[in-house]
């Protein structure tokens, strides 16, 4: 039986939400087991609170955490008992560990994940990889998001290349990949946006269908968005601000009065359904793809709601063999390159 690693201690919510979610996990699926770590005693406090098969948990006490207020480098070289490092080692060391969740800081995660797992061979740099609900039911794969905030042509190919690994592993054979930019048109952007949509259009190991705008991450027909962690963070950011706007508009509005109360009652089923495609947390987190070991962080405010299904995400992309399929198609495309 695979383990999956949870950073008990990283988060907003840490450790209730993040223990919450992952027992919920734990009762969904019965092919895996979990492993916290954290402080012992806060994380058993929680535990207490749930029943669970106890041969399913084990918790691997750290008298550290990783705050957002400390410096990424420094605090992973430096707090080495650390629930986010101890974790990190694990997931190196051991060979049934599927892989490692965390809702901690993100430069924190990054950093530790290529300190101490490193990259796949032939990986310039890993990338952020959230997938963002779409208006046709499904989710729209957003690389990068904010891992890599200046970017080179190179970079923005092997997003694709692993992004479309990622989706592959998730039951899209073919999935369409869209170039980020200020417009659709090939001569649109930057010359790091023009560069980089002559690279795709030109890669053979995926299907480049140009130049997306913001809109279709969300409207559009691609499965793939590929983006500069600069600009593609921006996007996930937006993307949540109009959710929580939509969210609390319709609050106001349907608490006028009387009236707006009863018109309510008669769409509630449609405005949860609306509130809920434009919720990208229920999707889970983020992996970051290139890494040697599947890492998925979560969004430092992360629910219960969100760190069940990052747990899924972990689960099925080991299965789906992720990494495995990232290198094979490194290795067939000939995108597997040096650092210039």
């Amino acid at each position: 039986m695979v383990r999956v690693i949870v950073d008990a201690m990283g988060g907003d919510n840490a450790p209730a939400e993040i223990i919450k979610g992952a027992l919920l996990a734990l009762e969904k699926r019965k092919n895996f087991s979990l492993v916290f770590t954290g402080d012992e005693a806060l994380v058993e406090r929680e535990l207490a609170k749930y029943s669970y098969d106890p041969d399913r948990v084990e918790v691997i006490p750290c008298k550290e955490v990783i705050t957002g207020d400390d410096i990424p480098t420094s605090a992973v070289r430096t707090k080495r008992d650390s629930s986010l490092v101890v974790g990190l080692r694990m997931l190196k060391d051991e060979p049934d560990v599927a892989g490692f969740l965390s809702a901690g800081s993100t430069g924190a995660v990054l950093t530790g994940g290529v300190m101490h797992i490193g990259r796949i061979k032939g990986i310039l740099r890993p990338a952020l990889c959230p997938g963002i609900p779409n208006v046709h039911g499904g989710q729209t794969l957003l690389c990068d998001c904010g891992a890599n905030a200046e970017c080179k042509p190179q970079y923005l190919v092997q997003f694709a290349l692993m992004a479309t690994a990622y989706a592959r592993t998730k039951g899209i054979e073919h999935p369409k990949v869209g170039l980020l930019n200020n417009g659709t048109e090939e001569h649109k952007g930057d010359p790091l946006h023009q560069e980089a949509f002559a690279l795709l259009k030109d890669f053979g190991g995926i299907d480049f269908v140009g130049n997306v705008e913001g809109r279709d991450i969300m409207y559009g027909d691609v499965d793939i968005v590929v983006s500069d962690g600069f600009s593609g963070n921006i996007a996930l950011k937006a993307v949540e601000g109009c959710g929580k706007t939509v969210s609390a508009v319709l609050k106001t509005e349907f608490k006028k009065n009387f009236g707006s109360k009863l018109s309510y009652l008669f769409a509630k089923k449609q405005i949860n359904r609306l509130r809920d495609m434009l919720d990208y947390a229920k999707l889970g987190g983020s992996p970051f793809l290139g890494l040697r070991k599947l890492v998925v962080k979560c969004h430092g405010s992360s629910k219960a709601n969100s760190i069940t299904p990052a747990v899924f995400q972990i689960l099925d992309a080991y299965e789906g063999d992720l990494i495995g399929k990232i290198a094979e198609m490194l290795n067939v495309s000939g995108a597997s390159t040096e650092e210039e």
